[in-house]
């Protein structure tokens, strides 16, 4: 059976392992965007690695959570954003003023709406996390 959104899956799973206190999950949900959103997590503090392993079944992600993720989400729709109307993303998806980062995909790859900022991009919304 497919599923309808693997990303959704994957940001779930690590919510509710952080939930219940553990430090490590497995997951056979690999993508591009997946491992894109992890790279993201990582470089923002969020989990502490993530590894693919190659076995019979298929590749497994191992991803090593820090403790630190008090709420991870994907945007469905997708919303479009202009460069300059982060601010109405930002009150919709984030708690407060810089806290958290708002995932986005861009003509430059997937990044934070930081990055965005700075180089004056607008992309899609994909996920969120503080």
């Amino acid at each position: 059976m497919t599923q309808n959104n693997p990303l959704a899956s994957v940001l779930s799973r690590i919510q509710n392992a952080e939930r219940v206190g553990q430090r490590q999950i497995a997951t056979h949900i690999n993508s591009k965007v997946v491992r894109a959103v992890l790279d993201i997590l990582k470089t923002e503090g969020y989990i502490t690695n993530y590894v693919v392993t190659k076995d019979a079944k298929g590749d497994t992600l191992t991803i090593d959570l820090g403790g630190r993720v008090n709420k991870l989400g994907v945007v469905t729709p997708r919303f479009n954003v202009k460069q300059d109307g982060f601010v109405t993303f930002e009150k919709r998806y984030l708690p407060a003023k810089d806290f958290g980062v708002l995932i986005l995909t861009t003509t430059k790859g997937i990044i934070t709406h930081k990055q965005a900022k700075e180089a004056s991009l607008g992309g899609k919304l994909i996920a969120y996390a503080y």
